[in-house]
């Protein structure tokens, strides 16, 4: 049995015994569990604010996951921007100049994406910065390889109208990859005598003395022989079509002026001669009159492999040997 309370009542000099109504027992048990309320339910806003759910865990586990998959796209794209800007760069510069016809001007090859802003959708989101970023990589991408796809399409039309040029343009090595070393690129290099920064109009190939040079297209030769430019013994082969090719410090030449040679005829050896340290050979291609890096044209012997670490080593070789 609960405790009672009583008051004393002065009218009949008696204790009576005091009876709360509902409304008052109501606010008496309110106030009393007031406290409990309000600090369970700062302990639960508290657990909201810092404890995920079950259901928000693997939410935000799987957001991490895209985030790094989102990573990993922008990497592949990286890879595949730079794999289509050289094959922009040599469809500009190679095959476009080969068969004569203009370059892409880059405002087609990096015109931007139409429509009023196309990424509405991908607004409003956590992340919506990085998935609107790679969506614009990846359409650009896109649009890259199609105007890349149409420009070969032309060049492999131009290609079935030009066979015989074909084979008069230099685009095969000189010497045979497994019988030479790429020792200096095209560009300002060192000279090895003077001693001075020059510019080095050519390739050079080191290989033994007596080892074969061979013609790199169809030609007839301009010049066999020795002067003393620098070249010590060497051919000059006219392929036609505004190409020419030089092959300097041979120690044997084996044409003779206005004989015709056919790609991959041995036109001389390897030697030593005039302004050389050692022997090689000094390989150059001119277009028009206008010296060319003869590493564009090597397309024809190398696969993809071998062209892409020919550039490297072209690129990052030093001092001439000439």
């Amino acid at each position: 049995m609960g405790e009672h309370k009583y008051r004393f009542n002065p009218d009949t000099l008696n204790f009576e015994r005091i009876r709360l109504s509902g409304w008052k027992k109501l606010k008496r048990v309110s106030l009393a569990l007031a406290p409990g309320l309000l600090f369970g339910v700062a302990g639960i806003f508290l657990a909201f604010q810092f404890i995920d759910s079950p259901k928000e865990a693997t939410l935000r586990r799987e957001n991490q996951q895209l985030m790094v998959e989102y990573e990993l796209v922008n990497k592949q794209l990286a890879d595949m921007e730079k794999v289509l800007g050289d094959l922009e760069r040599r469809d500009d510069n190679v095959y476009r100049v080969i068969f004569e016809a203009d370059p892409i001007p880059p405002t087609v090859r990096m015109a931007g994406i139409g429509g009023v802003n196309r990424y509405r959708d991908l607004e409003g989101f956590a992340n919506s910065d990085l998935v609107i970023a790679t969506r614009k990589r990846l359409d650009m991408l896109s649009k890259r390889m199609y105007v890349q796809s149409l420009s070969l399409d032309e060049v492999g039309k131009l290609v079935l109208r030009k066979q015989d040029m074909l084979a008069s343009i230099p685009s095969v090595e000189p010497i045979p990859q497994d019988q030479t070393r790429l020792s200096s690129g095209f560009g300002e290099r060192m000279h090895p005598i003077y001693k001075i920064g020059k510019a080095h109009l050519g390739l050079d190939f080191t290989s033994p003395t007596g080892t074969p040079i061979h013609a790199t297209g169809d030609g007839t030769v301009e010049f066999a022989g020795y002067n003393t430019s620098g070249y010590g013994y060497h051919v000059i082969l006219d392929h036609g079509y505004g190409y020419k090719t030089l092959y300097g410090h041979m120690s044997k030449v084996a044409v003779r002026r206005g004989q015709k040679v056919k790609r991959g005829d041995a036109i001389g050896e390897v030697g030593s001669t005039g302004l050389s340290t050692g022997p090689h050979l000094h390989y150059e291609v001119i277009k028009d009159g206008v010296h060319m890096d003869p590493v564009n044209f090597l397309f024809n012997s190398l696969t993809p492999e071998e062209y892409a670490r020919m550039v490297e080593i072209a690129g990052n070789a030093g001092q001439s040997m000439d």
